[in-house]
């Protein structure tokens, strides 16, 4: 990569940050929680995923961002925690979508107590995350606990928004998805609430209106594709669950991941025709069982280089996440925390190089 890596630290400095900032925000989610009300039927189950080992990644960019531009993690930690909220309520929510068995290395939650109270749950989750945006006007002020807020509101509509196209190309012919296609769902499913806004809402905090946050933008879209790539590739290569991934259930939902769109860009003519019978809910129809369809398209993928493709892909977008960041973070002054989010760009690409 062409952009200098000079302050880069190593993968288990990230780890460690990550976890600090991961259990600050979980920490300050849980207490959020009522005192009183039902236990049994809501809170712990509202409490059930934020409680799952996870890597922490959304509230250490809005933490370590805050910090990096000159605020503190006080400053920033009940956005960090409503971030953990609402991303714990998109998973509730997408696992239920999805059909989705596992979550972090457990059942999921609508297996382990069943769709309604699943539902509601994810529910009570994305409702939460406003009482901590309200705590933010004694935190911030009026002004920028507004600014923050409005942060928010493009999150929830762009990621909405997101899912909305996912769940489009599934009853479409996900045949036809190209590149552009792939990098357009993923700028709206995953980049704003994972990267983009996580990014900003630290930086408007911790600099106290003054950053660039359109650079941001740029920089967090290319490491959210970074994130959103390597979930694609573990999602057909956990095959020990050291990740707790639903291995293949992106096969069986039909979603157009970067493998699958390589893949039906460069099969024969039959090969596309018996994907179109193993993928996605046409496939459950279908006299095959889940486990052949999984191991059979993940065959073809290794046999037409998909997931080499998709690794090489990570990288290049690795390299544009380093790239802009220097665009949008060079200038700041030496720190940890700017050493940290340089180097989470590696530590999330790392796994992509070593599959190749």
């Amino acid at each position: 990569m062409s952009p200098s890596l000079t302050g880069t630290v190593a993968p288990a400095v990230v780890e460690a940050a990550l976890e600090r900032d991961g259990a600050a925000a979980r920490d300050a989610l849980l207490a959020y929680l009522p005192a009183d009300g039902p236990r049994t039927e809501l809170y712990d189950l509202v409490a059930d995923y934020p409680s799952r080992p996870g890597k922490g990644i959304r509230p250490a960019l809005c933490l370590a961002t805050c910090r990096a531009f000159g605020g503190t993690t006080e400053d920033a930690l009940p956005a960090a925690a409503a971030i953990e909220m609402l991303h714990n309520a998109f998973l509730v929510h997408d696992d239920i979508a999805d059909g989705a068995q596992q979550r972090r290395g457990a059942p999921a939650l609508h297996v382990r107590h069943g769709v309604p109270l699943a539902m509601n749950a994810g529910s009570a989750l994305a409702w939460m995350a406003l009482r901590p945006l309200l705590d933010n006007v004694e935190h911030l002020g009026s002004r920028r606990a507004l600014e923050v807020l409005s942060e928010f509101d493009h999150l929830t509509r762009r990621t909405m928004e997101g899912q909305a196209a996912e769940l489009g190309w599934r009853d479409r012919d996900w045949r036809e998805a190209d590149v552009d296609t792939y990098l357009q769902l993923v700028l709206g499913k995953t980049c704003w609430y994972s990267a983009i806004h996580p990014c900003r809402v630290g930086a408007l905090i911790g600099s106290r209106g003054k950053a660039d946050l359109d650079a941001l933008a740029d920089f967090g879209f290319f490491l959210g594709a970074v994130l959103q790539i390597r979930d694609d590739v573990e999602n057909v290569s956990d095959r020990d669950g050291r990740h707790g991934k639903d291995v293949g259930s992106d096969i069986l939902e039909g979603k157009p991941t970067l493998l699958l769109v390589h893949l039906l860009q460069h099969a024969g003519d039959a090969e596309r025709e018996e994907l179109s019978a193993l993928v996605g809910p046409a496939g459950d129809a279908g006299p095959v069982p889940a486990q052949e369809r999984i191991d059979r398209v993940t065959a073809l993928m290794d046999e037409y280089g998909s997931i080499d493709y998709a690794c090489a892909f990570g990288d290049a977008m690795a390299g544009g996440a380093l790239a802009e960041f220097e665009e949008a973070m060079g200038h700041l002054p030496p720190s940890e925390d700017k050493d940290v989010l340089r180097s989470l760009v590696l530590y999330l690409r790392d796994p992509l190089v070593r599959g190749r």
